[in-house]
């Protein structure tokens, strides 16, 4: 029998009236029963954190860093403990959950490491001027507020690392709302944070119903938002919170272009293979997986044979099983959306070159080439194991065609041409270009978001941290300078 899983409440554990259940996407089995916090502990947790604000921003920077290393310490202890935990709440497969929980270990050690030279403070000799003669500026950054953390299920691990580790970096307290499919890799950080010295109020872990956070989003004490998740629901958010600094990690339609000079059989192969995988690692349920595949007239001949094979050798299957590749998506109604969305695509005349079946949360992997440009696949974030294909004439019509969309999170581009890679990087209307791979490349470190309804802001450590505080500058005076 599982028992209930607590939730964690100003640092320590509570339960309340109502618990809801998790199962498996794969096979429908209980995972785990999770308390839901009760009005009146929501409000306790919002109140500590406030309460807890100057303190935990005074914190000396080797206890934040202390803690920090400690959770990204615990989670390499508890890998496949915790890998296996993502898998069965998530149907991600174990190979792709094992790679999350080493993300997470590294976005913790980054946080670490920034925690320790974060806020040195800038001095700005101010005497260029004369009115300056003397006076020296001094800048440093401070937290803004407690931040209220919103992660999605995709990466139930990894991305509540990213709202979470950022804040204890720069000491501003943090409530974090994991998604109610997947709470449990949350939790589990919250237990590791708990045998951490943060002070009481620092963090808390709630599993609240979606249904009850417009209150914690219009709660006047929680002045930072960090929401990932989709377009409607973030830009929803930031409208209803004019006043409040939102950063927005929102979708995407991923384009991969294969451009003329990537020619030979070994790039042919090489672009297929990528493609194949990241259009349908995590079921193509991420932000920047491959979902448009742009390639020129002079090789798109022979790149499509190589991309539909390299689709078809993905397993598919139980995603506990270490030889699987795809698993299921987080649930039927998400397959019978995609399922929706392809069929809708067909209908109007797009050619199904693989896959297009359904086997209750699963969704073969798919590739659809002749897509009109005015169906649903076509315009919106599939968030499921389907690409697409175009032929375009020249480089300028790719990158006129990945700009044709209103997501601008990330674009790869396959292309030996260094000077077409600055070219791609001045065109495309992305956050991101990835040159010689697919756009699902994404290192924790490095800056992260979109452009146009890709969202608001940066994730990756260093820049989520600059997110969550601001400038402040004394000005110091009748100095010999």
């Amino acid at each position: 029998m599982t028992s209930t899983h607590a939730f964690w409440l100003a640092g320590r554990q509570a339960t309340g009236e109502d618990t809801f259940d998790v199962t498996s996407p794969w096979d429908g089995r209980l995972v785990g029963t999770v308390a839901v916090p009760t009005e009146d502990q929501v409000e306790e947790a919002v109140a500590a954190a406030h309460a807890v604000l100057d303190e935990f921003a005074a914190t000396p920077a080797h206890v934040r860093a202390a803690a920090l290393d400690h959770v990204s310490r615990r989670l390499v202890e508890r890998t496949e403990e915790i890998a296996r935990l993502i898998s069965a709440e998530n149907g991600k497969p174990l190979k792709w959950a094992r790679g999350e929980v080493g993300r997470a270990v590294s976005v913790f050690r980054f946080a670490a490491e920034e925690a320790r030279r974060f806020n040195g403070g800038d001095a700005q000799r101010l005497d260029t001027d004369a009115g300056g003669a003397g006076r020296l500026a001094l800048t440093r950054r401070f937290p803004r507020g407690v931040v209220l953390g919103i992660a999605p299920f995709n990466f139930p691990l990894n991305l509540c690392a990213h709202k979470i580790a950022p804040a204890i970096a720069v000491g501003a307290p943090i409530i974090l709302k994991p998604a109610p499919a997947t709470p449990l890799s949350g939790l589990l950080l919250g237990e590791l944070l708990a045998e951490t010295e943060l002070p009481a109020g620092a963090w808390s872990v709630l599993p609240v119903p979606n249904d009850r956070m417009p209150a914690l989003v219009q709660d006047e004490r929680l002045p930072v938002i960090s929401f990932t998740g989709s377009d409607k629901v973030g830009f929803a958010i930031m409208d209803s919170v004019p006043r409040k600094h939102c950063t927005l990690e929102l979708g995407g339609n991923g384009a991969a272009v294969v451009l003329a000079d990537y020619a030979s059989e070994k790039d042919l192969d090489w672009a297929a293979t990528r493609i194949a995988t990241f259009s349908n690692y995590q079921g193509g349920q991420s932000c920047i997986s491959v979902q448009r595949v742009i390639a020129d007239a002079s090789v798109y001949e022979r790149l499509v044979p190589k991309v539909i094979a390299a689709v078809e050798a993905q397993v598919t299957g139980d995603p506990g099983d270490d030889a699987t590749d795809v698993g299921p998506l987080v649930s039927e109604d998400a397959a019978k959306r995609v399922e929706s969305w392809v069929d809708e695509a067909v209908r109007a005349g797009a050619q199904l070159l693989t896959g297009g079946k359904r086997d209750g949360a699963g969704y073969a992997p798919t590739v659809l080439s002749e897509v009109p440009e005015d169906v649903t696949i076509s315009r919106e974030e599939v968030f499921g194991p389907v690409l697409t294909l175009r032929r375009v004439e020249s480089e300028t019509e790719a990158f006129e065609k990945v700009n044709d969309s209103k997501y601008g999170l990330q674009a790869g581009v396959f292309t030996h041409d260094l000077q077409a890679a600055f070219r791609a990087h001045r065109a495309l209307e992305v956050g991101g270009v990835i040159i010689g791979d697919v756009p699902s490349y994404r290192a924790d470190q490095m800056p992260y978001g979109g452009a146009k309804q890709s969202g608001v802001g940066r994730e990756g450590v260093r820049f989520a941290m600059d997110d969550y505080t601001y400038e402040r500058v004394m000005v110091l005076t009748g100095l010999a300078l």
